[in-house]
């Protein structure tokens, strides 16, 4: 069984945290609806705990991420306020919202393999 590192699990505390507060706690009509559809891929935290990137995902359209990405970072204060109440390490990192594309890509690329699945049987 492998055993994770502090950093690891400070990671993964932040990111379900994060993920929670997004959810539950962002008020902003304009901001909530969008936030809806967000998902949180990972957490990255310096070994000093000044900054954490937080990796970010959605399902929503192209033209939407922006107001996606605008609201994250209006809201990174606040998220990191309400952060500092539920994790407790000496020090909340600043949080910088980062458009993870990977599951966007995935996609992409297994609509292409189908694709040529199916141009090889017709052929």
């Amino acid at each position: 069984m492998k055993s994770f590192s502090r950093s690891e699990r400070v990671n993964e505390q932040i990111r379900r945290e994060l993920a929670d507060l997004i959810r539950s706690a962002i008020k902003d009509p304009h901001l909530s609806a969008h936030m809806k559809l967000v998902t949180l891929t990972d957490v990255e935290v310096t070994a000093d705990y000044a900054h954490a990137k937080v990796f970010y995902t959605s399902l929503s359209a192209a033209e939407q991420r922006e107001k996606i990405d605008h609201g994250l970072k209006a809201a990174a204060g606040f998220l990191r306020r309400e952060l500092a109440r539920r994790v407790r390490i000496h020090h909340i990192p600043e949080l910088h919202f980062v458009y993870d594309g990977s599951v966007e890509r995935g996609t992409q690329l297994a609509h292409l393999i189908d694709e040529a699945v199916k141009s090889d049987q017709h052929e």
